[in-house]
């Protein structure tokens, strides 16, 4: 049961990473901003994600 929760879990992180990466990529921020943005959310996924959500660029 354990395995089946891990293998959705990381899935649904993935995704969000994803969408993370996209709406970066796609913001009026810097280009340094954004590069570090999506350093931050490769080097830390869930952390980087939700720093991301609570602190990133907008619009």
């Amino acid at each position: 049961m354990g395995m089946e929760f891990q293998g959705i879990f990381g899935v649904l992180l993935l995704i969000l990473d994803i969408y993370a990466i996209i709406k970066i990529a796609q913001s009026g921020a810097s280009a340094l901003a954004k590069a570090l943005w999506i350093v931050l959310i490769l080097f830390f996924p869930f952390g980087g994600f939700l720093i991301w959500f609570l602190l990133g660029p907008k619009g």
